[in-house]
């Protein structure tokens, strides 16, 4: 079986969220640049605390799900709720705004290294306004798995089969049954993964390259770039110039309108105003 190609790559640009916070984007970047249901990835990684001290103070969403995971530094999570989740190195979130959400993510230091991604994932129209939800995933609850020929695989969402075992991330029962996987390879390690046909499939490199592809078409994805998969099939990936890590992320797409107005995704122009509208006058909830 032929493994899936890289079809596209979206290199990150440097930007700024939320009260002033440095970020990298690559999906989100431009409104041609998604990945069917997913709608944004951001990484933002500094020591110095200039760059994420204020944070992301309290703001909606509305139509979309939210996913933070922290690799390094600590943040609070507080929405209109009442829930509140501290966000730990190695942790995670996963926010479903569904009809409408007010929430914060503030820094809990005022030094050192805050490392992480936020992701956003489309809900289909049936979901769009169904109340909101708020998961709280601990370090510990993200399974972590060595790989035969060195390294490991974190799994926050969906079924990973590694090395003839099955290991389920955290998060399951999502509509567009995502799959989320953070990656770390040795230097020419190689990672050889199935995916759903016909499921979307992208791959985010934060630290180091990667090769794509099996033996008749491989082709090199750059740091801080998300490379989009095409085909069916599994996927297989190789370090190239020394170790590297990777997000490996796939779900069902919904093939839907996507109408963005800042912090709302819905399907139709019309949708997006009541939303305004809604949160104007106090009834995003």
């Amino acid at each position: 079986m032929s493994s899936r190609r890289l079809q596209q790559i979206i290199p990150s640009v440097a930007t700024s969220d939320g009260a002033g916070v440095s970020l990298r984007r690559s999906l989100g970047r431009a409104p041609e640049a998604r990945v069917d249901p997913f709608l944004m990835l951001d990484e933002f990684s500094s020591d110095d605390p200039d760059d994420y001290i204020a944070g992301f103070p309290s703001h909606p969403h509305r139509g979309f799900e939210t996913v933070t995971y922290m690799l390094d530094g600590h943040m609070l999570h507080e929405d209109h709720l009442g829930n509140r989740g501290d966000l730990l190195p190695g942790g995670a979130q996963w926010m479903t705004a569904g009809r409408g959400i007010i929430h914060s993510e503030m820094p809990q230091q005022e030094s050192g290294r805050m490392r992480g991604f936020q992701l956003w994932i489309n809900l289909p129209a049936a979901e769009k306004m169904k109340p909101a939800s708020y998961c709280d995933i601990r370090p510990e609850d993200i399974p972590t798995v060595a790989l035969p020929g060195g390294g490991e695989v974190r799994v926050i969402a969906g079924r990973v089969q590694i090395d003839g075992r099955e290991v389920a991330g955290p998060v399951q029962g999502i509509t567009t049954e995502p799959l989320y996987m953070d990656v770390r390879l040795p230097a020419n390690g190689r990672f050889h993964h199935p995916i759903p046909d016909g499921h979307s499939a992208f791959v985010y490199a934060y630290e180091g390259s990667l090769a794509i592809g099996d033996e008749s078409d491989v082709r090199r994805l750059p740091a801080q770039s998300a490379g989009v998969l095409g085909g069916d099939g599994p996927v297989t990936i190789r370090a190239t110039d020394g170790p590297a890590r990777f997000l490996l992320l796939a779900a069902r797409p919904l093939r839907e309108p996507v109408v963005q107005y800042g912090p709302f995704v819905m399907n139709t122009r019309e949708e997006i105003e009541q939303a305004v509208a809604d949160y104007r006058a106090n009834r995003l909830t």
